[in-house]
C-alpha cells in the first residue's frame, strides 16, 4: 500500500500541481492525504481549493483552516483574511468541517499538529529561535493516547521534514510543506525554515503482508516555478513571502 502525504499547501497552487505531478510520474498511490492548513497565504486560494475538490484526498483540519472557517474576517492575520476574500462561504464550510484527525487506515493516524491541538509541535521544540527535534520522551509525551493502537502518525504544521520512530514503536512522518518553506511566528518568537525553494511531500509504502515492519518512507522535494510563487507575494503586498519562497530562509533570520 503507498500514501502520498501532503501537508500545508498554503494556497501555492503551483507548488501543489508540480507535486501532484510528480507522483503521477512514479505511478501514483492508493491514498493521498492532506494534513491540513490548506489555503492560507497570498498566492492562489481559490484555485488550491478548485484543485484540492478534485482530487478527492483524505483531509484533516489545520489551525489555518480552522481560522479561515470559524474566526470574524477583521480577527483574522493577514494571510488568513487574504484566503477568506478569495474563496466562497462553501469552502469556508467545507474547511470547518473537516476533522481535526482521523484513521486513514488501519493503524494509520493523521493530524495536523498533535492529535488534541492543532496549534502545537509534535516532533519540534523551539530552540534560539528556531525549530529542532525534540527529545523522544517530550514527543511521546505530546502524543499520549491520542493515536491509540496506531503505528504510523502523519502529522504537519512545522513545515520540517522528519522522521521519527518512538521507543514504544511508532513511527512519526512530517513530510515538509508542499507551498510554503519558510515562516516566522510571533508565539514565542521563532522561524522554521527549509533551507531551499523546492515543494515538498512524502511517500508511505507498507507491506500489507508484514504490518508489523517498518514502513519504507521517501521524502520528496521537486522543483517547479517557484519565481512566479514569488512574484505572485509580491503583487499581494507580502515580500516576507516572496523571499521566503524565493530561498527558503525567513528574512526574520536575516
Amino acid at each position: 500500500m503507498k500514501i502520498a502525504i501532503l501537508a500545508d499547501i498554503h494556497g501555492n497552487a503551483l507548488a501543489l500541481k508540480a507535486v501532484l505531478a510528480d507522483l503521477k510520474q512514479r505511478e501514483g498511490a492508493d491514498f493521498i492525504v492532506n494534513l491540513g492548513d490548506c489555503i492560507s497565504g497570498p498566492l492562489w486560494p481559490c484555485e488550491t481549493m478548485k484543485l484540492l475538490r478534485q482530487l478527492d484526498a483524505i483531509t484533516v483540519r489545520g489551525n489555518h483552516d480552522r481560522q479561515v472557517a470559524t474566526l470574524p474576517v477583521e480577527t483574522m492575520i493577514a494571510s488568513d483574511r487574504y484566503a477568506t476574500s478569495q474563496i466562497t462561504q462553501q469552502d469556508r464550510e467545507w474547511l470547518g468541517a473537516l476533522p481535526q484527525s482521523t484513521v486513514i487506515a488501519p493503524g494509520i493516524f493523521a493530524c495536523h499538529a498533535t492529535p488534541d491541538d492543532d496549534e502545537t509541535y509534535l516532533i519540534d521544540r523551539i530552540e534560539n529561535g528556531g525549530l529542532v527535534r525534540d527529545a523522544e520522551t517530550a514527543i511521546s509525551a505530546r502524543l499520549g493516547n491520542g493515536a491509540a493502537d496506531c503505528k504510523i502518525v502523519l502529522v504537519g504544521h512545522s513545515h520540517r521534514p522528519d522522521i521519527v520512530h518512538t521507543r514504544n514503536g511508532i513511527t512519526i512522518i512530517n513530510p515538509d510543506s508542499v507551498g510554503c518553506p519558510a515562516y516566522d511566528d510571533d508565539e514565542p518568537a521563532h522561524v522554521s525554515e527549509s533551507g531551499s525553494p523546492h515543494a515538498r511531500y512524502a511517500l508511505l509504502t507498507i507491506n500489507v503482508n508484514q504490518p508489523a515492519a517498518l514502513p519504507d518512507i521517501e521524502l520528496i522535494a521537486v522543483a517547479y516555478d517557484h519565481e512566479k510563487a514569488a512574484q505572485r507575494a509580491d503583487e499581494n503586498g507580502r515580500s516576507d513571502w516572496a523571499y521566503a519562497i524565493r530561498t527558503g530562509f525567513s528574512k526574520q533570520s536575516l
